[in-house]
């Protein structure tokens, strides 16, 4: 009976010992893998969204991404214009290169053969030239005359955002894009120049196509045509109106602009005392100095146009003739070259101000008519 008895317990001890041990383990077993199930998803989902936003792109939003969709077109054909500019500058400036290291500039003069390149820096700067007057018609004017006429600008006035961040974002990114690729242009434009930039037969540096296209000019004067065609559009609140008002006012801007190029350098006078009719009494100026005037000093410092006396008949007459009117010598202004980044700052400071005086008025004023 105890024998059976121990016997029945020692059974029981080892099939509870086994069902215990079993089953700790299947729970083990169960627990462990919920746990490693749970871990590994959670895991896998941190890295999934880890690896996302380290390859997510910055993208455009609120106000910014409105503005960029609006004038999406017109702004991706600038850029891809500009583009086009830069690649076509810079195959021409490997090729003029090229054609130098072969002729053996500098020590050796340009030649006939030159003309091809001095023709492609002509139609390139003209084409640059025309960039204030395209941005300013096309890009400014319709700006906001286009929503005040379609009625989208009243849209934006009922939403919550403010006139004044519809403005600013509206300016701001028109104004980013203009001095992106007008920098951009006017860098690579002065690239190609820099190697013949001393040459006056290749271009001149106080014309036009040299001054107006290279430093912070071109991009002072985009600014302020395309800003000045946004207040035209405000005011006459008619698209094709604004544009053609802002192609006169660019017109007369340009103008004005040239007329007032040659003021803001610091003309030096260069005067000599060893007659006018030797050969060489005429004063020596520096490499690719623009002479603006000449004329005939007297002993006195009095001048006289350089026509004095040339009703004479003869050499000796005419020396006779300057003998008696006291002239001793040249005096001659001109205009160096070493001055050209400083009058192109001096200018672009006064534009820029302009321009800034003309953002003030369509904030301050402009932005009560944008509804």
């Amino acid at each position: 009976m105890s024998t059976y008895t121990s016997s029945s317990n020692a059974t029981g001890g080892t099939a509870g010992s086994k069902t215990g041990g079993t089953a700790g383990s299947t729970a083990g077993t169960s627990n462990g893998t919920k746990t490693d199930g749970k871990n590994g998803t959670m895991n896998a989902t941190m890295n999934a969204t880890s690896m996302d936003a380290t390859t997510r792109r910055p993208r455009l939003s609120g106000m910014t991404w409105l503005v960029w969709r609006q004038h999406r077109a017109a702004f991706w054909t600038i850029l891809a214009a500009a583009a086009l500019s830069i690649a076509w500058m810079v195959y021409q400036r490997g090729q003029m290169t090229d054609y130098l290291d072969g002729h053996g500039y500098p020590a050796k003069p340009l030649s006939d053969g030159f003309q091809q390149y001095i023709d492609a820096f002509s139609s390139v700067a003209m084409g640059l030239g025309s960039i204030p007057i395209l941005l300013g018609v096309f890009l400014g004017a319709p700006l906001l005359a286009g929503d005040l006429e379609s009625g989208t600008a009243k849209l934006v006035a009922a939403q919550s955002v403010s006139r004044t961040r519809w403005l600013a974002t509206k300016l701001g990114l028109t104004g980013l894009v203009v001095v992106v690729i007008t920098v951009a242009l006017s860098a690579v434009f002065n690239w190609w120049w820099s190697p013949v930039k001393g040459e006056p037969t290749v271009m001149d540096w106080t014309s036009t196509e040299g001054f107006n296209n290279t430093g912070p000019v071109p991009v002072a004067l985009t600014l302020l045509s395309v800003f000045g065609g946004v207040a035209i559009g405000v005011v006459l609140r008619r698209t094709l109106m604004a544009m053609v008002v802002t192609f006169g006012f660019v017109v007369i801007v340009e103008l004005v602009w040239n007329e007032f190029v040659l003021s803001l350098g610091n003309v030096i006078t260069l005067t000599t005392n060893k007659g006018v009719m030797a050969e060489n009494s005429y004063p020596s100026l520096p490499g690719n100095a623009y002479e603006l005037d000449s004329s005939y000093i007297t002993s006195t410092g009095d001048l006289l146009g350089w026509s004095t006396c040339s009703d004479q008949a003869s050499d000796q007459a005419r020396e006779l003739c300057l003998k008696k009117a006291d002239v001793v010598g040249w005096s001659v202004d001109y205009l160096p070259m070493s001055q050209m980044n400083g009058m192109q700052w001096f200018g672009a400071s006064i534009l820029f101000a302009l321009t800034a005086g003309v953002v003030a008025f369509l904030f301050f004023w402009g932005r009560k008519r944008l509804v």
